[in-house]
């Protein structure tokens, strides 16, 4: 029998979005102790962790992916604010915990699975970003935690980032309108920027993928951002696939999938 995939929905008192949970079963595989939630980057939408959560649960990892609110390629609710997105998008992590495990419990039986040990948290981006920092949440501290962060970075060049350079002027009058007008361009960028430059996130265990051809990120923006980490006590491993455009998420599957595969010992 196939994994199951299960459409649901998370709420908090400031948003609410769209999720997938992939359930494995018990007859597809062996299910793992380890479990996986993801979501993607500015402007984008849940189906670019789609390749992620596949290949994880057929391996069984139950997974689920969400979309960032006020992004409308997903769900086609709002935000309040820039600053309700700020202090709370990150949240949404612990919400889908607590949702993957009602899921499990629902299909499974209560007792009937593997007792999680371990959350992977992960994303693209504005969506690696989140996932870092929803780390440190009250929800998984009696967990062994793991962040993925793909295709993320503190820009080095003169402008604030890349899609505010004339180059994607164009682009960027289309995108601005595939988000709530709270989250514009202007402020999204400017505001990530300085929070990775100050992110607390301390102690964690978290691993890096950055394409070499991620223009976005640009050169050394993977490593100034492991720096930050690193100043923080984090521990942190990096890898930088030659090809793995930012526009590309879905190319890091298989990336993801060998470092958890050996990081965790999965046959």
């Amino acid at each position: 029998m196939s994994p199951k995939v299960i459409c649901t929905e998370l709420s908090l008192p400031w948003f609410q979005v769209n999720a997938l949970a992939f359930i494995p079963t018990a007859s597809n595989t062996e299910i793992k102790s380890e479990w996986a939630i993801f979501s993607h980057g500015y402007t984008s939408h849940k189906g670019d962790c789609l390749n992620w959560a596949t290949r994880l649960v057929e391996a069984g990892v139950p997974c689920l992916i969400f979309d960032q609110p006020g992004h409308y390629l997903g769900s086609f609710h709002e935000v309040s604010s820039l600053e309700d997105f700020k202090i709370h998008a990150h949240e949404l992590f612990g919400e889908a915990y607590i949702r993957l495990q009602s899921l499990m419990e629902q299909n499974f039986g209560f007792g009937q699975f593997p007792a999680n040990t371990s959350i992977i948290l992960g994303g693209h981006s504005l969506g690696a970003y989140t996932a870092i920092k929803a780390m440190e949440l009250e929800i998984f501290k009696n967990l062994k935690r793991l962040g993925i962060g793909v295709g993320i970075g503190i820009g080095q060049r003169q402008a604030t980032h890349l899609f505010e350079t004339a180059f994607y002027e164009r682009t960027l009058a289309i995108r601005r309108q595939l988000v709530s007008p709270h989250l514009d361009s202007k402020e999204i960028f400017s505001w990530l920027k300085s929070a990775k430059e100050n992110l607390i996130v301390s102690q964690q265990r978290i691993h890096l993928i950055t394409g070499e051809d991620d223009i976005v990120v640009g050169a050394g923006g993977m490593q100034a951002f492991l720096e930050v980490l690193e100043k923080n006590q984090n521990e942190v491993t990096w890898e930088m696939p030659k090809r793995l455009a930012h526009h590309e998420p879905a190319i890091a599957t298989a990336h993801i999938y060998t470092f958890l595969k050996s990081y965790f010992g999965w046959k």
